[in-house]
């Protein structure tokens, strides 16, 4: 059986990626995979490589043949040159830079405004639980109205001092 290393396109019209896939030369660009060893975004700057070497290095041995665009691939991450002895193993890939968190870029917008964040993140409040069922209802509704003279006789008192 003839065994392809090629890509396996998936995304959206105009906004493709690709899995790396070992599959028989016989079937079709999305046909069944024998294995995924990678992933390839292009449209990203830099382009997203992703290739599992060690897989890679397996396949290429046991004579798969890579496609030309999957080759040009493993020739950035180092993978062909490794297969086949030749200096440059290390491979020219671009990592793409770390993008700062949303914390960090509110932080930085906050100094140059030159304020200071006032508080930490603020979080939700709770969700008060539902009412219970209609027999504890009664006994709550008194709970409450008791609750609610007792607070308001010590304002009454203190109102009452503010006037004198």
């Amino acid at each position: 059986m003839a065994v392809k290393i090629k890509l396996q396109r998936l995304g959206k019209i105009r906004a493709p990626y690709y899995r790396i896939i070992v599959a028989d030369a016989r079937t079709r660009r999305d046909g069944k995979a024998i294995e995924t060893i990678g992933r390839y975004h292009p449209k990203e700057e830099p382009s997203f490589i992703q290739v599992d070497s060690e897989r890679a290095q397996y396949w290429l041995g046991v004579g798969a043949q890579p496609t030309e665009p999957v080759q040009r691939i493993l020739e950035v991450t180092g993978d062909w040159q490794k297969h086949k002895g030749l200096p440059g193993a290390e491979g020219t890939l671009k990592a793409a830079e770390p993008k700062p968190t949303k914390q960090e870029l509110f932080n930085k917008a906050l100094a140059e405004a030159g304020e200071e964040p006032s508080t930490e993140a603020t979080t939700q409040k709770k969700k008060q639980p539902k009412k219970s069922t209609k027999a504890e209802k009664p006994e709550q509704a008194e709970a409450a109205a008791t609750e609610e003279k007792a607070e308001a006789k010590p304002e009454e008192a203190e109102s009452a001092e503010d006037k004198a």
